[in-house]
This record gives structure tokens, C-alpha cells and sequence, in this order.
């Protein structure tokens, strides 16, 4: 009787095992279908050019031709700002619309068109809505030397999480469903207001107190940030500073001023000394006093982080990538420039900064750049150039200038003035 009841023990115990294995099986499986439930699904991937900080995308409007569209975030809808020769786009018109934006000019007039599919790789994105300027105020070709048709706005967020991949310059689209904080990437919220992203983001001023500011991602803004400063609570302005051109909003010219602040925090990340702008007052009171806002995070500062923007949980993911301690500039000459004809390198002077280096040596608005310390200026790309004035020296920057038919030659002062 013994010799059976250990046999029987015996074979319980074998029996045993098989169920306790089963068991670590299922518990394995359901991690991992819990894991797969918080990985979104990737449904396409796109490259984009990377023109100056801009993310320049190809897009289809209904059946047109391939349009190259700037990735704006600081705009509701796609904005047609110019067609060339090639370019094919049909459209239905159903109003006249006044476009509300930065800057101290007159009102902007656009055709607008409802009802119509964004197409994006393989991806379609049916009923948007978009705008076709009457005038192209914003000449972003001649601006970038890249042919540019336009501004693709928040409509490009709204079907799906995106990321921007600033390192391998490509887009991601992810069905809209939660996910796990990637590694390596911080997270903070989003508020949505008038269907732009805000975030809250820590700003550490001169006298060391450090504030929270409330700030528009705009992907479209080619800068580090501005700061409002008509209220109390307002980021100040540093004690050094110089005045010049913040860009070209949808209703004309921003200007202001620039300076260090010694620091922009995206929760844990921190960005130092950064140069950021103070636009004058009369550019931008209408669009504070409806959004309460402190300022703007524009694309020379995004492009320091990859990101993931998720419009359906709220959230923006955002991690340091090469780019993240590059040297902060800005436009020391105090030359604005512009490509005539895109692919051909002749550059003009469009606007010289009141007060710059470049203004008080005699640099005039219609000026051709011929020759940069002594290089032919047609063997530069745009970019190039603007990364020559925004390179602080001790050494002046020697320009050769074709005015009227005659070559005028000057000396411009590039040492930092702020």
C-alpha cells in the first residue's frame, strides 16, 4: 500500500506540471498582447525635405500635380500661396475670406474651397478645407530657393498621431489610439484651442525666477521663439538686445527685438542660452488677447527634438536628437535675402534691418549679392548665405554689390551684438 501511495504521489505530481507550464504560457501571451495593445499600428511613412528648419512635404489636392507644402501647425488649413508654371490644381470656390494672422499690414483676401482630399503617400485624407491666396504675399520660393506652393496646416494632425523625425527626416503616420512614452522621450500635454497645439513649457528668466508660459507649437515658424511682453506676467526683455525683422505673418512684416534668455524647458529638457525674439506690440495684441497665450515655439527649436504629436490622447512626445545643443543664431549682418528665380542663384537684397551692421554700411534694399569675401555669391545656395551673416566674426564680412549696373563693395561688421 505504501508502494502505491508514493506511485500516486508520483503521478500527481507529474500532472501538475504540464497545467503550471500552460499557465506561464497564457501569462506570457497576455503581456503580450497587453505590450502590442499600447504600440500603435504605423499605416505609412513619408520622407520630407528639410528646407532651412521648414518640413517641406509633397502633396495632391484632389488630382492636382505634386504640391510642395510647408508643415504649418500655427494654421487651421492648407493655405495655396502660390502656383508655377507645371503646377495643376482644380478646385471649387465657394467664398471670399478675410485670414486672421501676425503682423501690422492690411487684411488678407483668400478663395476658399471646401470638401476637398489631401492625398499623402498612399494615405487620403478626405473633406478639408483650403485656402488659395489672391496675392502671394509670403514669396516662400523666393524666400527659400526651393519651389514652396503653399502651408499645410492642423489639418494634417487630426486623423492621426504623427511623428517627426527630424533625424532621419521622415513623418510617420499612427492610427489615433494610446500608447506608451516611447523610451528616451518626455511627454506633456496639450490644450486645444481654435484646433491649435499649446503646451506648457518652464522659462528661466535673468533674475533667476523661473516661470510657466503658455506656448503655440507652430511647425511653420521659422524661428526659436517669441515672447509677448504687454502684461505683467509677460517673459522680460533682457538688458541686451537688438532690434530687427521676426518674419512675415499672414497680414505683414513682424518686427521686434532679439536677445538671450537663459532657458526653455520641454519638461525635463532644458535648452540654453537660446535666442529668442520680442515682436513689437502692434504685431500681435489681436491674436493674444484671443488666445491668452505667453508666445510661440517655432521650427528652429522643434527641430532640436524628435516628436510625436497625438491630437486624439492630448499629448506631445518629444526627445533631444544631434541637433539638440547646436549653436543658437541669428541675423548678425541684418540682411534679408531672396532668390529671384528658384534654381537659379541669383540673390537680392529684399530688406536690410534698421540700425544693423549692414544697414550702416551702405547695404540697400535691390541690391544683388556678386561676390562674399571674395567667393562668386551664385555658387551659394540661399541657405549657405544666410548661414555666412549669421555667423558672428571678428573679422568683417567683405560683400561685392551689384546696384544699378555698377559693383559697389563693402565692409560689414560681424561681431555678436547680443
Amino acid at each position: 500500500m505504501e508502494k502505491q501511495k508514493r506511485h500516486n504521489a508520483s503521478s500527481t505530481k507529474t500532472l501538475k506540471a504540464p497545467f503550471r507550464g500552460l499557465g506561464v504560457i497564457l501569462f506570457i501571451f497576455f503581456l503580450i498582447d497587453i505590450s502590442a495593445q499600447n504600440k500603435p499600428r504605423k499605416v505609412e511613412s513619408i520622407p520630407f525635405n528639410l528646407v532651412g528648419s521648414y518640413v517641406v512635404i509633397n502633396v495632391r489636392i484632389n488630382d492636382s500635380s505634386p504640391l510642395n507644402l510647408i508643415l504649418d501647425s500655427g494654421i487651421r488649413n492648407t493655405i495655396i500661396t502660390e502656383l508655377q508654371s507645371g503646377d495643376r490644381i482644380t478646385i471649387n470656390y465657394s467664398d471670399v475670406k478675410d485670414l486672421m494672422g501676425l503682423g501690422g499690414g492690411n487684411h488678407l483676401e483668400a478663395y476658399s474651397s471646401n470638401y476637398n482630399t489631401l492625398k499623402i503617400g498612399k494615405l487620403k485624407m478626405p473633406n478639408k478645407t483650403v485656402y488659395v491666396l489672391q496675392d502671394n504675399i509670403f514669396n516662400l520660393s523666393k524666400h527659400t530657393g526651393t519651389k514652396i506652393n503653399g502651408l499645410i496646416g492642423v489639418d494634417f494632425f487630426q486623423d492621426y498621431t504623427i511623428e517627426i523625425d527630424y533625424s532621419q527626416k521622415r513623418i510617420r503616420f499612427f492610427e489615433p489610439s494610446p500608447f506608451d512614452v516611447p523610451k528616451g522621450y518626455g511627454v506633456l500635454p496639450i490644450t486645444m484651442e481654435s484646433q491649435k497645439f499649446f503646451v506648457e513649457l518652464s522659462v528661466l528668466e535673468a533674475d533667476s525666477t523661473r516661470k510657466k508660459v503658455k506656448m503655440l507649437i507652430d511647425t511653420g515658424a521659422e524661428l526659436n521663439a517669441w515672447f509677448q511682453t504687454s502684461t505683467k506676467e509677460s517673459v522680460h526683455l533682457p538688458k541686451k538686445w537688438i532690434r530687427g525683422i521676426i518674419g512675415e505673418g499672414l497680414n505683414g512684416t513682424i518686427r521686434g527685438k532679439y536677445g538671450h534668455i537663459p532657458e526653455i524647458c520641454f519638461g525635463e529638457f532644458c535648452l540654453k542660452n537660446p535666442i529668442v525674439s520680442f515682436p513689437d506690440s502692434a504685431s500681435i495684441n489681436a491674436i493674444i488677447a484671443n488666445s491668452k497665450r505667453d508666445g510661440t515655439i517655432g521650427s528652429q527649436l522643434l527641430s532640436r527634438f524628435n516628436l510625436f504629436i497625438d491630437t486624439n490622447q492630448k499629448k506631445l512626445y518629444f526627445k533631444p536628437n544631434e541637433n539638440f545643443k547646436n549653436r543658437y543664431s541669428y541675423n548678425v549682418a541684418g540682411i534679408e535675402i531672396i532668390q529671384l528665380i528658384p534654381y537659379i542663384p541669383v540673390t537680392e537684397v529684399m530688406n536690410v534691418w534698421e540700425g544693423s551692421p549692414a544697414a550702416l554700411s551702405g547695404v540697400l534694399p535691390g541690391d544683388k549679392l556678386y561676390e562674399i569675401n571674395g567667393e562668386r555669391a551664385f555658387t551659394l545656395s540661399i541657405n549657405e548665405i544666410r548661414k555666412i551673416f549669421e555667423t558672428p566674426s571678428k573679422r568683417p564680412l567683405k560683400l561685392t554689390l551689384m546696384r544699378e549696373g555698377k559693383e559697389i563693395s563693402v565692409s560689414i561688421d560681424m561681431k555678436d551684438k547680443i
